[in-house]
């Protein structure tokens, strides 16, 4: 059973999503205003704890003076600057519970899980958009500037918690690193290209890619859902279509993806029909860094054996 493109033609595959003239420009101008926007970090000592590893709540400001929640975990008895990653959740959701991060502070790296803005945490969503807000945050922004995208933003609080962690004195900033599976994945990839400090990346069936490509695969449902419900409502006759497409292309990874300087693990299920392969190849294919990409053939939108471990393992190797 094909669902997609056959492997040799995922590998070739340059995506559909219209990119707007101005991308570049757009990023710097967001990143210009992460720069004028205080951290404002704060670390509490969390409810939960473990004998071998400090656990933390952190918040921090982004960008629209949101503040945003993430776990922070460390090892005990630090004695010089350990590696650190951030993990990011799927669509919709939150940060995972604490035991799922332990893994990370035993292999000696501290970990900070970030709730995104508005979603299933604690982090603020500050609002402030024309439009609809209905539901989605794909198009939270869309009938307004460009930006105010949300994602452009949550995007933006990935970057803010990087310099966060640089901060702290137990972190090596030479040794960071990013993970997450489906919108974690797409946030890896961002995270990677707006941040080069980051020198691995390991993004699972990465969410947020070639939306058009997308759409016409008739798989504008469950996580794309949003896509299908603004054409039905705010433009039935598709008057506007190539306007939205490319004004979706500045929230776009697979435009991110050749500013990544970081090595990159990709995973990618070949019966996904939530997020594509073709759309999530049509990023992994822009970075021009060392790369791979593995395949599970009888998988979709799931977690497979071995997914994890292979991040750790990834993650964690000393060359």
């Amino acid at each position: 059973m094909l669902i997609d493109m056959p492997v040799s033609k995922l590998l070739e595959y340059q995506g559909r999503n219209p990119r707007p003239k101005d991308f570049n420009e757009y990023w710097e101008r967001a990143l210009k205003e992460l720069d004028s926007t205080p951290a404002a970090a704060e670390l509490t000592p969390s409810v939960f704890q473990v004998p071998s590893v400090e656990c933390f709540d952190l918040k921090f400001t982004g960008v629209r003076n949101a503040r945003i929640y993430a776990k922070y975990l460390r090892p005990k008895n630090i004695e010089k600057p350990i590696p650190a990653v951030l993990f990011f959740h799927g669509y919709t959701g939150c940060s995972p519970d604490w035991f799922r991060l332990l893994p990370f502070a035993a292999a000696g790296m501290a970990v900070a899980a970030m709730d995104c803005r508005g979603q299933g945490g604690l982090s603020e969503d500050s609002g402030g958009v024309k439009g609809t807000t209905l539901r989605g945050h794909i198009i939270r922004g869309l009938d307004d500037s460009a930006d105010n995208l949300l994602f452009r933003h949550v995007f933006l609080d990935t970057v803010q918690l990087v310099r966060v962690l640089t901060s702290f004195n137990e972190v090596d900033e030479n040794h960071l690193a990013c993970c997450g599976a489906s919108q974690g994945g797409g946030l890896s990839i961002a995270c990677a290209a707006l941040e080069n400090r980051i020198k691995r990346t390991a993004p699972i069936y990465p969410f947020l890619s070639d939306y058009k490509r997308v759409w016409e695969m008739d798989l504008a449902k469950d996580a794309y859902f949003e896509l299908k419900d603004y054409f039905r409502r705010y433009d039935p006759r598709h008057e506007r279509q190539d306007e939205i497409f490319t004004k979706l292309g500045y929230i776009d990874i697979q435009f991110l993806a050749p500013r990544i300087k970081a090595e990159l693990l990709m995973q990618t299920g070949l019966m996904d029909t939530i997020t594509p392969p073709s759309s999530q190849l049509a990023a992994y294919n822009k970075v021009t860094s060392q790369k791979k990409v593995i395949f599970y053939p009888d998988f979709g939108h799931e977690d497979a054996p071995g997914h994890w471990d292979l991040v750790l393992s990834f993650l964690t190797r000393q060359t």
